[in-house]
């Protein structure tokens, strides 16, 4: 909601261009803004309407509640000032003392004969606009001297007090509210109830204080979505954190969620409170489908690093290597195998009872010094000495899979596109070997006589052994 303040005090400007009222009045209710009482006095010496209204239709009255000036509200109700003018929005200066929080105007309003229920244009009431500014002193003037409970009615959008309360995140208010029993598990218009609200905004303080309260903590709104659902769509990572803990029901995954909206820091979140990273959304889909599909290499790491299920395949029976491959994102294929594998790789040495090595496990591309060596070489392998196929016989030599191989295929650029899909595939191969702490330069050139390309294994040991006389000859 627009601040009253400066939904209030519009400029003396615009006042200037615009206003109905006739210098003198606009001169006194500048002076009821700016709580001057003399230039007031002196005004009214004139016979100064003190009820004319703006082109707003706001009074000397509205601009002294807005701005808590007690002298001039008092000057004003002595002088016969209306309590009864409602602005172009359906708002009185009862309204403003509500939201402004000053009981003394507040009492004072009263005892002149505001009308103590008196809505605004949204259905808004003193009740709602205190809730809606945490002014607890109001509301316990309300309902505890007043009897004011007939005030507890929704707005135009649904929401009584108690959810206004709840959304704009005030716990003394909400307590308050509690103890006139005024709590309430009604929904607004949308079907937001107070649990909602308060997720939307990031409220954690009120959502403990709820909570505890809430038989359906879980309840959907008119979008399906419950309050975890809301608060990973809104990035409020303690929110989501604090919502997993009192095991709120994760049948419509938020991580999906989390990932359509590029929350990583609440993906970390879920993930780390055991979130089940293989649930799967109405299309079939895991969340490392939906990453794939978008291309996000940072949420790709993560799910790959957190061992993600690499081989389930949605409604359309597509993996997702075959959506990140079918969506042209060649990072996130190459990123996809190299996790195949090396989960593979993995199983393997646990069968086998080895001990896995100590390593930074990363799916990333390598852009390290220590490898750069054995990456140029490979680069060269792939672009000046392999023929076309070639690159795909040292790929099934390597036990890379079918599906492996028409992933890295399908992104096609022209006719010399093997040379880049070769390029590719020793790269992912480099990374199985690095992880294996194996050495790379005696696997290719002994791999490649396996396979039948004895002068391609000679070409590369010419030129390792050329690189190694030139770095000799540079130290001497």
């Amino acid at each position: 909601m627009l601040s009253f303040y400066g939904y209030f005090f519009t400029t003396i400007n615009y006042l200037v261009t615009f206003s109905t009222v006739l210098p003198d009045e606009r001169e006194f209710q500048h002076a009821a803004k700016m709580n001057n009482l003399e230039t007031m006095e002196k005004l009214l010496t004139k016979n100064v309407n003190i009820n004319a209204v703006n082109i707003l239709r706001r009074t000397a009255l509205h601009f002294a509640v807005a701005g808590n000036h007690i002298s001039t509200v008092d000057f004003l109700l002595h002088h016969k000032a209306r309590v009864d003018i409602a602005d172009k929005h359906g708002l009185m200066a009862i309204h403003l003392a509500a939201w402004s929080g000053n009981l003394d105007i507040m009492r004072m309003l009263v005892k002149a004969g505001a009308d103590q229920k008196a809505k605004n244009q949204e259905g808004m009431n003193v009740l709602h606009f205190a809730a809606l500014n945490n002014n607890v002193e109001i509301v316990n003037y309300l309902l505890q001297e007043l009897q004011l409970k007939d005030l507890n009615k929704p707005d135009e959008k649904g929401k009584r007090a108690f959810l206004l309360a709840a959304e704009k995140g005030h716990v003394e208010m909400i307590n308050t509210l509690t103890s006139f029993k005024l709590f309430t598990s009604e929904k607004d218009k949308e079907g937001n109830t107070a649990l909602h609200l308060a997720a939307k905004n990031g409220h954690s303080e009120v959502l403990e204080v709820l909570q505890n309260q809430w038989e359906e903590i879980d309840e959907l709104n008119q979008h399906n979505s419950n309050a975890l659902h809301i608060a990973t769509q809104n990035g409020h990572t303690s929110l989501v954190t604090f919502l997993i803990c009192k095991n709120i029901n994760l049948q419509n995954s938020p991580l999906h969620l989390a990932i359509v909206n590029n929350h990583l820091p609440i993906v970390n979140s879920l993930l780390e409170a055991n979130h089940d990273i293989n649930a799967l959304n109405q299309r079939r889909q895991t969340a490392l489908h939906l990453t794939a599909d978008l291309g996000n290499v940072e949420l790709v790491e993560l799910l790959l690093k957190a061992g993600c299920d690499l081989k389930i395949a949605d409604k359309q029976g597509k993996t997702a290597l075959a959506v990140a491959s079918r969506s042209n994102h060649a990072l996130i294929v190459d990123m996809i195998i190299k996790a195949e594998r090396y989960y593979t790789m993995k199983q393997e040495r646990l069968e086998n009872s080895v001990d896995e090595p100590d390593f930074i496990l990363s799916f990333k591309q390598d852009h390290s010094t220590q490898t750069k060596q054995i990456r140029s070489c490979l680069w060269n392998l792939a672009y000046n000495q392999l023929k076309p196929q070639e690159w795909k016989k040292l790929a099934l030599f390597w036990k890379f899979t079918d599906e492996q191989i028409k992933a890295i295929e399908e992104q096609w650029t022209g006719k010399k596109s093997y040379k880049e899909h070769g390029h590719r595939m020793l790269l992912i191969w480099l990374h199985g070997i690095l992880l294996a702490h194996q050495n790379p330069v005696k696997h290719i050139y002994e791999d490649l006589v396996n396979v039948g390309f004895q002068q391609v294994a000679e070409n590369i040991r010419a030129e390792r052994s050329a690189e190694m006389d030139s770095r000799k000859c540079a130290i001497s």
